[in-house]
């Protein structure tokens, strides 16, 4: 009778279970892999744009401090409701028309405009009124969403109105081993509509991808590859799996001895 040695057999068994659950390559992980396209240049300039609910921090200042108390009396009242509060920033929510009713100059049409070129529009407003003013606008709700297979996933606030997805994914302590890098979806709100944008960060070209740079409110989520997606079902049936790979091998080392 042919003789399998159960020992070889058992080796040949783990050995195949091995090449199986360990398909991962350089290419899966590592990001901007070198490729044929030319990187675009235009995107290191971006900012985004004002949106509809965004809350604008609007501080102005010049060297008459009287001539802006009209301007800024929003903060005057603040101030008087309550002094100890020096916290207090104006701050002015641009509605569903995408206006923000501002002291003074009335209804601005703000969305559209990136945050400098809303600086530039209000300073020459003001300077019918107040000589060499000095505008400063922050979006206070600037925020992105970052879920899926990343280590610290969460919603996370920014002082900035500039931010990479590389930056974001580093606010999120990366990817795990386990994220598919070659599809992460950025879900993007525009005018109330909603837009879904996909990006490969192993390849060099995602540079030039418009949700390279995010914009307030995105979402970013990365999805678990294959072999995850593959291990999350097997860890559903793992106890029958390694129940009849058992009673397997005791068949064949009974019928092989």
């Amino acid at each position: 009778m042919f003789y399998i040695n159960n020992r070889h057999y058992i080796g040949f068994f783990l050995a195949i279970l091995l090449i199986a659950t360990s398909c991962a390559s350089r290419k899966d992980v590592v990001y901007f892999q070198p490729d044929e396209t030319e990187l675009n240049t235009v995107f290191e300039n971006f900012r985004p744009k004002i949106q509809i609910n965004d809350a604008l921090v609007i501080i102005v200042s010049a060297a008459d401090p009287k001539a802006l108390q009209s301007f800024n009396q929003q903060a005057v009242n603040q101030q008087i409701a309550n002094s100890t509060d020096n916290s207090f920033k104006p701050t002015y929510y641009v509605d569903e028309a995408g206006f923000i009713d501002y002291p003074i100059l009335g209804k601005i049409k703000v969305t559209g405009l990136t945050r400098m070129e809303l600086v530039d529009k209000m300073r020459e407003l003001l300077n019918k009124y107040v000589v060499q003013p000095t505008v400063n606008i922050t979006i206070a709700n600037f925020k992105v969403t970052v879920v899926g297979e990343v280590a610290k996933p969460g919603t996370f606030s920014l002082t900035s109105d500039r931010i990479t997805i590389m930056e974001a994914l580093g606010m999120a302590g990366d990817l795990t081993l386990k994220a598919k890098r070659s599809n992460v979806l950025v879900v993007r709100e525009i005018d109330g509509k909603k837009e879904m944008h996909r990006i490969d960060l192993t390849q060099e070209a995602s540079l030039n991808s418009p949700v390279y740079y995010l914009v307030q409110n995105d979402m970013v989520y990365v999805e678990p590859n294959k072999t995850q997606v593959r291990n999350s079902g097997l860890g559903q049936n793992t106890n029958i799996i390694v129940s009849v790979a058992g009673l397997l091998i005791t068949v064949i080392s009974v019928l092989t001895r």
